[in-house]
């Protein structure tokens, strides 16, 4: 855990997060070339006209790029001088430009929902376990699977150019969710040995790990099996979104047992020598 967090502290502080056009607003076009044609006789063209390039692509004679907030005016022009330098016909195939507002908003909701389900989670443990402690390790082990996913993307940002986007978002609150699921069914465990057996928390907890965990891997790997396949054979679109989820199902997985148990044991260890 501590390898692979501190790993994707460093990505998120030294490379950061590549965001979609909805989060940073701007102009996505997509252009059909008659010929093929060099990428940098391209950027000559939006260096010339002045336009900022966040992001540019070729796929044979299609060229697909993300730039500043275009009007359709200055996007004709732009259109017309390559056309021109480029010695080609053009046929522009799509053009969609977007306010950063959307992503704002989207990103305000998300984390006044996250921090209304961390203090829901809160509350709810602690009443149905009796025990902040055990309110507690489910909601630090939750953020510890919120911290892989965020540094794992944000290498992947980096390396293989993922980007956040509206899915990544619902991502991030499913794996939030996945792992206190996981988590609940352990500890529900832990506490109907507590009420049956004579115990102390450490043998009650082993005991409840030891039979929840095959059914929890049984459970992970139909999700991972499943999203597997969505990044393997699964469209463009999606793969990232798929990625995500899966790097999530694994974390919350791996977390339950070993994060939010040793957390929630340590805890009650303390209180029950006291």
């Amino acid at each position: 855990s501590g390898t692979v967090l501190m790993t994707g502290f460093y990505s998120i502080f030294r490379w950061g997060f590549r965001y979609s056009i909805e989060f940073t607003g701007g102009t996505n076009l997509e252009y059909q070339f008659e010929k093929n044609f060099k990428l940098a006789e391209v950027k000559k063209v939006f260096k010339k006209e002045k336009i900022t390039l966040a992001e540019i692509k070729k796929n044979d004679h299609v060229l697909t790029v993300r730039t500043e907030p275009l009007n359709d005016k200055r996007e004709k022009k732009l259109r017309e001088v390559m056309a021109k330098d480029l010695k080609t016909k053009i046929n522009p195939l799509q053009m969609e430009t977007v306010g950063p507002v959307l992503g704002k908003e989207t990103m305000k909701k998300t984390l006044i929902g996250a921090l209304l389900a961390v203090v829901g989670i809160l509350l709810y443990i602690t009443y149905a376990f009796k025990s902040f402690n055990f309110a507690l390790a489910a909601v630090l082990a939750m953020l510890h699977d919120f911290f892989v996913l965020l540094g794992t993307f944000s290498l992947l940002s980096h390396f293989a150019g993922a980007q956040v986007d509206t899915l990544f978002v619902t991502a991030v609150l499913t794996t939030m969710s996945f792992s206190v699921h996981d988590t609940i069914v352990i500890f529900d465990k832990v506490r109907e040995y507590r009420h049956n057996m004579e115990r102390n928390v450490d043998d009650n907890a082993n005991k409840a790990l030891t039979e929840t965990m095959v059914r929890s891997v049984n459970n992970s790997m139909t999700i991972v099996f499943m999203l597997l396949s969505l990044v393997l054979l699964g469209g463009a679109t999606i793969r990232f979104f798929a990625i995500a989820l899966l790097i999530g199902t694994i974390s919350g997985t791996y977390s339950s047992p070993f994060v939010a148990t040793p957390i929630a044991v340590f805890l009650e260890s303390r209180e029950e020598k006291k």
